[in-house]
């Protein structure tokens, strides 16, 4: 029970001292651009209409796809202490042939290229 009591008041003791220094460490000096609304560099008075390009969304998306690829590859080691270790494979390899080919035929279709 001690133990218990102790641990409790050092967590405690060090999640105040931690969030009392966050609020007196940290330099506020605030510019003109930290004062402006828009942060990202773009001018607020301009048009909300530029031009962008598409290829952007391209990159997004296959970064996206490559994720979630890692995401379904997560369980596979554990996939070896299934009764049928080669069926868990089988899809995995499945899974990464097919991501393959989609990259193998975005990249010789010109996809990947930002210049045209």
């Amino acid at each position: 029970m001690n133990l218990v009591i102790t641990i409790l008041i050092i967590t405690s003791s060090l999640a105040l001292v931690l969030a009392t220094m966050s609020f007196w460490l940290p330099q506020m000096k605030p510019d003109a651009e930290k004062l402006s609304p828009y942060e990202c560099g773009f001018d607020p008075l301009g048009s909300a209409r530029l031009p962008f390009s598409l290829r952007f969304f391209l990159v997004a998306i296959l970064f996206l796809l490559f994720d979630l690829e890692i995401a379904l590859l997560l369980p596979l080691p554990w996939g070896d202490q299934l009764h049928n270790p080669a069926n868990t494979f089988l899809w995995a390899m499945a899974v990464l042939i097919l991501l393959t080919m989609g990259l193998v035929y975005e990249w010789t279709q010109g996809g990947l290229e930002w210049a045209e």
